[in-house]
């Protein structure tokens, strides 16, 4: 299992390197050439949130990315470094590709969003966006992108953060962590 960590500061211009950064290892850890469009874009977006996050409660914290090919099927989960512990934890089975985006703002509920379950409910998009975000859009707007474009997501809140993990399958693996053929 190969591990890059990767901190940056709640700056927008740090989002473009945290996104070329994920397409580089996710490329090297043998992504679909075809997938490596929705990495780039699932990463931007989980940073583009993490740094509004940053910017309106805790500007000099910085930002935790860990890119994690878990191709070797030698490597144990433990090798990883301590990060909030979610309830699910999707994407960590050998033959993936994870990123795990942490921030240290608060979230708005110390629970799971129960939303990502199944199709988003009317609730789902929030409350208006702070200042300095995008007019008439929630922030949570980017967590439904996500959810569009990664394989499997876990968005869990918590007292200390979010902790955003998306995962891909590496292309040449036989199945998918709920059994299906990948193709």
């Amino acid at each position: 299992m190969a591990i890059v960590q990767l901190t940056i500061s709640a700056l927008p211009a740090h989002v473009r390197t945290a996104r070329l950064m994920a397409t580089a290892v996710a490329r090297r850890a043998g992504i679909a050439e075809s997938a490596l469009d929705e990495v780039r874009l699932a990463v931007g977006e989980a940073c583009s949130r993490a740094v509004e996050a940053h910017r309106a409660h805790c500007p000099a914290l910085p930002i935790q990315l860990e890119l994690i090919d878990s191709a070797d099927k030698e490597a144990e989960p433990s090798q990883r470094r301590e990060t909030p512990k979610p309830t699910r934890v999707n994407g960590s089975g050998i033959g993936r590709f994870e990123v795990v985006v942490s921030d240290r703002a608060p979230a708005k509920e110390a629970q799971a969003d129960t939303a990502l379950d199944g199709y988003f409910d009317d609730d789902y998009l929030g409350e208006a966006t702070p200042a300095g975000g995008l007019a008439g859009l929630s922030p949570d707007v980017g967590l439904a992108v996500i959810v569009g474009l990664a394989d499997d997501v876990s968005i869990e809140p918590n007292d200390d953060g979010t902790v955003v993990r998306m995962s891909w399958p590496l292309a040449g693996s036989e199945t998918a962590e709920d059994g299906h053929s990948i193709e």
